[in-house]
């Protein structure tokens, strides 16, 4: 019976697939010389997903030589400028692929404060919109492909399911900004990725338990004032949430200049709660599971 077992784990690691998460952009909305937030969801070797599409990260996609024919869904975690500014760029740049099929672009509600996903697109592409001209991407007869908005409004974990991998998505606490957290499952892997968030209504332990790997938005240190703490966590939150749900390992990113100052502070704080490997976020850093 322990044969086959063993035989039964090797057939399965054999067969599975290679997974990894690259982080494109690790800083913030400064010039800090790291492209703003942006992730790849690699799937042996294709890029599959890509979340957010922070200021630079059109560069660093080029440089880790992704092809926007292979991606099956992009999320934008929220509409700040340092998580979708480069959006318009990647479109463009697909007109010159041989990508036919259409792009989900996944994003929160909208509010008083910030466009819905559908508004978004239209203000960017739309008849009236400030890049009017390709406004065919809007339709399914676009001359390259069709960008389709997906907009998620739920306080409990929602899913999609694509052909290589599954999401979970629920709205986080971002002060006034709608913003979303998410979990992505590839053959029993699992990575989840924190968005901006003060981690409030404690969304993140909803999607977060057993997590191979917890992408962790690190943008105040532990001693912030309190409208930092309404958009972002602490290093204790993130500790107690990596704790709390057995996170394997924990990636900080959307790394910012006043909490680069601190880190070493930072990583004591978490490292005191939570005991598992904690590395901080680098531009082109991959992360295998």
């Amino acid at each position: 019976m322990r044969l086959l077992l063993t035989l039964l784990i090797l057939v399965s690691s054999l067969f599975s697939a290679k997974v990894e998460l690259e982080i494109l952009g690790s800083g913030g909305p400064e010039i800090d010389g790291r492209a703003s937030t942006s992730y790849i969801l690699w799937i042996d070797n294709k890029a599959k997903l890509i979340v957010d599409m922070g200021s630079g990260s059109m560069l660093r996609f080029e440089e880790s030589k992704a092809e926007i024919e292979t991606l099956e869904a992009v999320v934008l975690t929220h509409l700040h400028i340092d998580h979708s500014v480069d959006l318009p760029a990647f479109v463009k740049a697909g007109f010159f692929t041989q990508r036919t099929q259409k792009l989900d672009i996944i994003a929160p509600r909208g509010n008083t404060y910030f466009p819905s996903i559908s508004e978004y697109l239209e203000a960017l592409f739309g008849k009236n919109g400030a890049y009017r001209y390709m406004q065919d991407v809007l339709s399914s007869s676009s001359d390259s492909f069709e960008i389709v908005p997906v907009e998620i409004n739920s306080n409990y974990p929602s899913t999609r399911n694509y052909k290589s991998f599954k999401l979970t998505l629920i709205n986080v606490n971002h002060a006034i900004v709608p913003a979303l957290a998410l979990k992505i499952e590839v053959d029993g892997k699992s990575i989840v990725i924190s968005g901006d968030t003060s981690n409030k209504e404690k969304h993140l332990e909803a999607i977060a338990k057993d997590a191979n790997l917890f992408i962790a938005h690190h943008a105040i240190p532990q001693h912030s004032g309190k409208f930092a703490k309404r958009l972002h966590m602490t290093p204790s939150t993130i500790a107690n949430v990596a704790k709390t749900s057995n996170v394997k390992k924990v990636v900080l990113s959307h790394r910012m200049i006043r909490t680069q100052m601190h880190e070493k502070e930072s990583l004591k704080i978490i490292e005191k709660i939570y005991k598992g490997e904690v590395i901080f976020a680098e531009d082109r850093m991959r992360v295998e599971l």
